[in-house]
């Protein structure tokens, strides 16, 4: 190796090299331009021409290769082989703080004949420099291993406190806490994922497809370049726990644990989704879905069972909106169908789905008993968690104990993953335990919509939303609609809630039909005063012909 010992009197070339640990050091100012300044100072008083500056702001742990700063002064001294040049740096750590590379970084600079000139640093040639110069990179390699270790702890400690530090989830931000330090908080975002994540929980969005459109139909939504939201970062926030308010770091052995940010949806919220995406009991959300046919995919052929397939049509003057079968063989097949035609029928059809206010009220009453007998059963929920906690503490005692028992690694693998179920399993009741309860609000506020609903399926049908629409399919109609070219709707099966309520229903309702009943009187339920009276029975209540055997239905 060169000397290191300069005669002034000579302009010698030289480059300066400096290094930071990470941007953030760049931005605050603290790193590259007081190391830049220094070595300018250095140069010009022992007589150095500098010829450039290589910057660095990534680790000095590990390959000096994968520094672009570091690589870029070896191709530039490479790329002018007839000179002599000099490295000039601030400190012993700015070269590298990793024993191993630091040693092949100088045999690198020997190679290619460099001198080596650091500012905090005497190099020397004897076994003795060596030794010391040895001594010192371990020892940068030491503090670096000890910060490393420091920080892990650190972030180890205040994520086990609860508070997240990775990068936030669509829907978070960081927010800087009066103390110091940053939390996770709700930014602008929320309130769209916190509705398609409370969709998805209630079945208003039955797939994940079916929520990346809706999130792709907001406009203020982050999507990507092409406009559209991957559907990998939907299941993604389906599956984020952190939305109910807990969060999981596998590398420390922590799962759904509890986290000081605001939630955006309740702990049960989160579970529900998990066991619809568990079941995967719906078939994917057709990718072609028009908003201008809200039959389609729900209507079929009376003839074949097909689906009607629907699009646009263009004639001669303006375009033709049209239902088809495009079954082969089918009687019916490519007879389109006009849109309003098979549109207005279902509209008839929902129509004839209201039922009389009297069963609305009768209705309305079952619902507040049911009501009120979950309000008073709040507490036994409760108890019964509590035991449900002691028996997996019991179970989860005797895994311990088989696992200290047995020296078999397969076996005690099992026991291990058994034991991590019990773990999550318990947290889950915990959380909801813990889960604040929200404030309930009255009868009326929190059913108004079901009922509005249920009271007349046609208003909710005529929303301008299409997912208003597709609700109402999904609500109110079990299967498929079948659909006559020439006959209109036939009959079609309905939801369990309208089939309950059809079986009280009038005669002038055709949701049942009213033959072999004749009205009477009857001792029915008094909604005013909650007791019985025996004025003539309204349409409603209605007695059966003698021989007749009432069915069970389930309300």
């Amino acid at each position: 190796m060169k000397s290191s010992v300069h005669n002034t009197s000579n302009i010698q070339r030289a480059v300066i090299y400096c290094r930071v640990s990470s941007a953030k050091q760049k931005e605050e100012g603290s790193g590259l331009d007081p190391q830049e300044h220094r070595c300018r100072q250095f140069a010009e008083m022992n007589g150095y021409e500098v010829d450039a500056v290589f910057p660095d702001d990534v680790s000095g742990g590990g390959d000096f290769l994968k520094r672009p700063g570091m690589m870029a002064l070896l191709a530039y001294i490479d790329a002018q082989p007839n000179e002599t040049y000099t490295v000039i740096f601030d400190d012993l750590k700015r070269l590298a703080r990793d024993r191993e590379f630091h040693f092949k970084l100088r045999s690198a600079f020997r190679k290619r004949g460099v001198n080596v000139v650091c500012l905090n640093y005497k190099f020397g040639d004897t076994p003795e420099d060596e030794f010391m110069e040895t001594i010192f990179a371990a020892q940068g390699q030491l503090e670096r291993e000890q910060n490393r270790r420091q920080v892990m702890q650190k972030m180890r400690a205040r994520v086990e406190a609860g508070y997240y530090l990775f990068y936030p989830p669509i829907g978070y931000s960081y927010k800087k806490l009066e103390g110091g330090g940053k939390v996770l908080a709700p930014d602008e975002f929320a309130p769209l994922v916190a509705e398609g994540l409370k969709g998805f929980a209630s079945g208003r969005f039955q797939t994940a497809s079916e929520l990346k459109r809706h999130f792709e139909n907001l406009p203020s939504f982050p999507k990507g370049s092409n406009g559209e939201v991957w559907i990998q970062s939907v299941f993604n926030m389906l599956r984020q726990p952190i939305y109910a308010g807990y969060f999981t770091v596998k590398k420390w052995d922590l799962h759904l644990h509890p986290g000081k940010h605001e939630p955006l949806i309740s702990f049960s919220e989160w579970q529900k989704i998990q066991e619809r995406l568990a079941g995967n009991a719906n078939a994917p959300a057709r990718a072609d879905v028009n908003t201008d046919f809200p039959l389609r995919g729900f209507a079929e052929c009376a003839s074949c069972g097909t689906p009607l397939t629907a699009a646009w049509s263009k004639g001669r003057n303006k375009r033709y909106a049209y239902y088809t079968c495009f079954k082969k063989g089918c009687v019916d097949y490519r007879k389109s169908i006009p849109k309003a035609k098979i549109e207005v029928a279902f509209e008839g059809l929902l129509g004839e789905m209201k039922p009389s206010p009297v069963t609305s009220r009768l209705i309305r009453q079952m619902f507040v008993n049911c009501w009120q007998m979950f309000t008073t059963s709040e507490g036994d929920l409760k108890a019964d968690r509590k035991a449900e906690i002691a028996r997996l503490n019991a179970k989860r005692t005797k895994l311990l104990d088989r696992i200290l028992a047995t020296d078999n690694d397969t076996i005690a693998s099992a026991f291990e993953a058994e034991l991590e179920k019990l773990e999550i399993e318990k947290r889950g009741l915990k959380a909801q335990m813990a889960e604040k309860t929200r404030a309930r609000g009255t009868f009326e506020e929190t059913f108004r919509t079901a009922f509005d609903f249920l009271s007349n399926p046609s208003k909710l049908w005529a929303s301008e939303h299409f997912e208003h629409k597709r609700m109402v399919l999904r609500l109110a109609f079990p299967g498929r609609i079948r659909y006559c070219r020439n006959e209109g709707v036939r009959t079609a099966g309905i939801a369990e809630p309208f089939r309950v309520l059809g079986d009280f229903c009038a005669g002038d309702s055709k949701m049942v039909e009213g033959v072999g009943f004749e009205p009477t009187y009857a001792k029915r339920p008094d909604l005013q005063s909650g007791g019985f009276n025996h004025s003539p029975t309204p349409p409603l209540y209605r007695v059966a012909a003698p021989g007749w055997a009432p069915r069970e239905t389930a309300v």
